[in-house]
């Protein structure tokens, strides 16, 4: 046997007595076996068992295994893929929406553990773990150290439910060093990075993915805001990548009337399943905007491409990324998993918005940035490649096409004034979190709002960040206004989280002012 071809081979077992588990549309099925296919499962063993028994060098079966799976799915497209058993926990958890552990978000500073925040709900903020907390033991366990890598961490931290762990906390600001006692529970991982007010009658809801949990948070924003008095809702989909559909169509719902279509999909056997809008949703008669950009993926497009094809709100940013295809998760029996790309989904107007990929090469497929910003698309709508026999209409007579991710109503550019090196960003996060660090206790008296307004008018603590870095860079004028914003917004991250970050970039958004800008022109 041709030594190239013996992964190809071996991954031909991967498809025999296995059962397809979850999928993305929210469905599960099983394979049926033909007796061609109990041969070759049959063969399949066989040469494994030769291997293990009379190669001449010892190999690892599970590892030859692993790569033919992989290899064989690389012939395929590049949205079915390989999960290992050492991924598979993480990627379940990121989609499920919640874990088991203590509950922290943190970084490794100085060789320790260092909690950054609490996580809202979770086993820690319970226990009376505050941020800048420095964990150094879980029951007798080290925690610091050169050795000791923030990969490593969850393995002490999360565990099973109920179960306990005493951890030795060190607390910087009252130099005082103590035992906690924890009870492990299930931890949320938040779906809705932010939703606030913009202004008396827009609201803003920015998703991060479409996990179990993500139409649950939704629902709660959207209802908060409508309380608030939102008559306007910019919905956020920059940089999702997508997840269920079954939860895309249930966001997807809220906005559009009873029967409307959705989606639908298309297997190999050219089966269609409809999904169509079957209830009173809560934002029907409202305005709405979506933002989407060359990151929003999946779940996002099935989002942006059902609003834009039953001339619902307005798409607003630059083309998204083009994957139309829908995945099933098949369990593999020992930790791992596969998924299969299983069908293509199509927006109401009937098109495709999959971009190519046959024969360009993963590299290619997700490394197609670089090819945006060259032929200039993400400057301009002009740049944008359209393909007119996949030109369709919308009921109310909008012109909009397939064949490669969704093409907003209203594009805005990239922002190249706010480009800063990977330098900064470093540099900036660790100012900001050392800075928050000395003088936590004056400044948690700050609330957002007086923060955002108020905080470092005099520029000390910019300069003083400068005045660390200028033997190592020496900032341009642009940059330094970037630098500034970018500062600021780091150590609202660091004292108030995520809400406190996007508020302050959001001041100068590109997006969000032209959201405003259309505003004024409904007036």
């Amino acid at each position: 046997m041709n030594k190239k071809n013996l992964p190809l081979f071996l991954a031909i077992a991967v498809v025999f007595g296995i059962l397809i588990g979850m999928s993305f549309g929210g469905n599960s099925s099983t394979l049926l076996f033909s007796s061609k296919s109990s041969s070759q499962e049959l063969k399949i063993k066989r040469l494994i068992n030769f291997i293990e028994n009379d190669y001449v060098d010892k190999v690892s079966t599970d590892s030859l295994l692993d790569g033919a799976i992989t290899q064989m799915l690389g012939e395929l497209d590049p949205h079915s893929v390989y999960i290992p058993k050492e991924n598979l926990q993480a990627v379940k958890e990121s989609m499920q929406g919640n874990f088991v552990g203590i509950g922290v978000q943190f970084r490794m500073i100085s060789d320790s553990i260092t909690v950054i925040q609490p996580i809202k709900g979770g086993p820690s903020i319970k226990a009376g773990i505050k941020a800048g907390d420095r964990i150094l033991m879980a029951n007798k366990d080290t925690l610091f150290g050169k050795e000791m890598i923030s990969g490593k961490v969850p393995r002490y931290l999360k565990g099973e439910p109920n179960t306990k762990i005493k951890l030795q906390v060190y607390r910087k600001s009252n130099d005082s060093l103590f035992d906690v006692n924890i009870t492990r529970g299930k931890v949320n991982i938040k779906s809705v990075d932010l939703s606030y007010m913009i202004n008396d009658s827009i609201g803003y809801i920015k998703l991060d993915r479409f996990a179990r949990n993500t139409y649950t948070e939704f629902k709660a924003s959207l209802n908060n805001l409508i309380d608030e008095g939102m008559t306007d809702l910019v919905l956020d989909l920059r940089g999702n990548g997508g997840g269920f559909i079954d939860i895309a169509n249930s966001i997807v719902d809220e906005f559009l009337e009873d029967n409307k279509l959705i989606v639908f999909t298309k297997n190999n056997k050219g089966e269609i399943d409809e999904s169509f809008a079957t209830r009173k949703g809560d934002f029907e008669k409202g305005g709405l905007y979506v933002l989407i950009d060359e990151n929003s993926a999946s779940a996002s497009e099935i989002v942006a491409g059902a609003l834009q094809d039953n001339d619902k709100g307005i798409i607003i940013g630059r083309r998204s990324f083009g994957k139309g295809l829908v995945q099933i998760e098949m369990d593999l029996g020992d930790g791992s998993a596969v998924r299969l790309t299983t069908a293509r989904y199509y927006t109401p107007t009937g098109r495709s918005i999959q971009k190519p990929y046959a024969g360009n090469g993963n590299a290619n497929y997700y490394g197609d940035y670089q090819e945006r910003i060259s032929s200039g698309e993400l400057l301009s709508k002009d740049s944008i490649k359209v393909v007119d026999s996949l030109q369709f209409k919308t009921p109310k007579g909008k012109t909009v096409y397939g064949g490669g991710g969704i093409i907003p109503d209203v594009f805005v550019a990239i922002d190249t004034t706010s480009y800063m090196s990977n330098f900064y960003f470093t540099t900036i996060n660790n100012f900001a979190f050392d800075y928050v660090d000395m003088n936590r206790t004056t400044l948690e008296k700050w609330n957002i709002d007086t923060f955002i307004e108020g905080f470092d008018k005099d520029e000390a603590v910019f300069n003083t960040y400068l005045s660390e870095i200028k033997d190592k860079i020496k900032p341009s004028f642009r940059a330094k206004q970037s630098i500034e914003k970018y500062l600021k917004a780091s150590i609202a991250n660091v004292l108030f989280g995520d809400v406190g970050f996007y508020r302050i970039i959001h001041q100068e958004d590109k997006m969000l002012q032209k959201v405003l800008e259309l505003e004024k022109e409904e007036e």
